[in-house]
């Protein structure tokens, strides 16, 4: 019997081996399917409109001023604050008993444009004293036109000097920028720029802050915010009355990167600036 089975047996071994094999190479010739391709979206080759560390506002469109408090659960403040930043400044007659000590020299600084503005950071050594209170020096940033206004007037820029002290605590030192003959540490700040944003720039030359704020040092003093989210409020505010002036190629460069990046001016409620001499 199973003699007579061993060819049939033999036939069907044969046959199930060369089906394998067909189908085996069936599976081997058959091309790969070609990778699926990302689409890019349309904004990836736009510039973004966040901060390096991934804020999504701006001072436009859907993402500007107006909100910015709903953008973010940390940005809430930039809603529902009751000490915001900036604030027009009436003239009111000066009064003394609040100096600022100020301690600048020389030094070494880096720029960057963050998206946002340019910013000048700060070696360490550089400080002002507020009210027995010392504050470092950690940066400054430009805003056109200016965030403060005087006395309901909006001036071409403004520079903001802002420090910290052992606390965390914010001392901001406000200057008005107006056109005029051109401001030599200005111009090397704008010299040293990187093209591209969110690179920092070491600046080739050592700038000493105290050649940014007037000679004059009248100034209104209030409590506000930070003027861009998260709007961060008990800001050590002083804004001096006296302006510092740069020349309008130097506003021009400046409007070129950032035509405008201020923060409208906000409800001063029940606070009060006094203006000091």
């Amino acid at each position: 019997m199973i003699s007579a089975l061993k060819p049939f047996l033999i036939l069907l071994i044969l046959t199930t081996l060369s089906a394998c094999s067909m189908f085996s190479q069936k599976d081997e010739s058959k091309p790969a399917p070609p990778a699926p391709s990302s689409p890019v979206p349309e904004e990836a080759s736009q510039p973004p409109l966040t901060s390096l560390g991934g804020d999504s506002w701006s001072y436009e469109g859907s993402t500007g001023p107006e909100s910015w408090g709903d953008l973010k659960p940390e940005y809430a403040l930039c809603k529902n604050g009751v000490e915001q930043s900036p604030v027009d400044l009436v003239f009111k007659k000066p009064k003394s008993g609040r100096p600022i000590k100020v301690a600048y020299g020389e030094t070494d600084a880096r720029v960057i444009d963050n998206g946002h503005t340019v910013v000048v950071n700060f070696d360490s050594g550089n400080s002002i004293e507020i009210e027995g209170v010392t504050y470092d020096l950690k940066s400054a940033e430009f805003h056109t036109a200016s965030e403060h206004t005087i006395s309901g007037n909006r001036l071409p820029m403004e520079l903001q000097l802002i420090h910290q002290n052992s606390k965390g605590e914010l001392a901001i030192l406000g200057v008005i920028l107006i056109e005029g003959p051109s401001h030599p540490v200005i111009e090397t700040i704008w010299q040293n720029m990187p093209i591209q944003k969110g690179l920092e720039k070491v600046i080739n030359a050592k700038i000493n802050p105290e050649n940014l704020i007037p000679e004059t040092m009248t100034y209104y003093h209030y409590v506000g915010s930070l003027t861009s989210p998260p709007c961060t409020e008990g800001v050590n505010w002083n804004v001096f009355n006296t302006p510092v002036t740069l020349s309008k190629e130097q506003i021009l460069t400046f409007r070129q990167l950032y035509p405008s990046n201020h923060r409208p001016i906000q409800n001063i409620g029940p606070r009060s600036t006094v203006n000091y001499k």
